[in-house]
């Protein structure tokens, strides 16, 4: 059974950077792409970023892009999200998830918890 474990996350100013990483197990790792995604409080889950298997190939949503960057170590079972200059609408909880293709924006597997990131104005 897949799990997932997003961490990184915290209270950050607006301006600021954070890295959330999430730990991926149960799988072969490198069979499917990978995403981010957020819940901010009172909306839907939104997809944020995806990546390939390879790596070569990444998505961003138009709101985030230029400003994350999503990243993996194939070795250590990781997918990253590197956030810079956040601003207050980034505030959520950001969940990492199995995805059928960079692009697609569905999670495949059981979510993880997630992590909360607060950006103050």
């Amino acid at each position: 059974q897949v799990q997932l474990a997003e961490s990184g996350g915290g209270l950050v100013q607006a301006g600021g950077s954070l890295r959330l990483s999430c730990a991926v197990s149960g799988r072969t790792f490198r069979s499917y792409a990978m995403g981010w995604f957020r819940q901010a409080p009172g909306k839907e889950r939104e997809f944020v970023a995806g990546i390939s298997w390879s790596g070569a190939n990444t998505y961003y949503v138009n709101s985030v892009k230029g400003r994350f960057t999503i990243s993996e170590d194939n070795a250590k079972n990781m997918v990253y999200l590197q956030m810079n200059s956040l601003k207050p609408e980034d505030t959520a909880v950001y969940y990492c998830n199995s995805v059928s293709t960079p692009r697609s924006g569905n999670g495949l597997d059981a979510w993880g918890q997630g992590t909360l990131v607060t950006v103050s104005s």
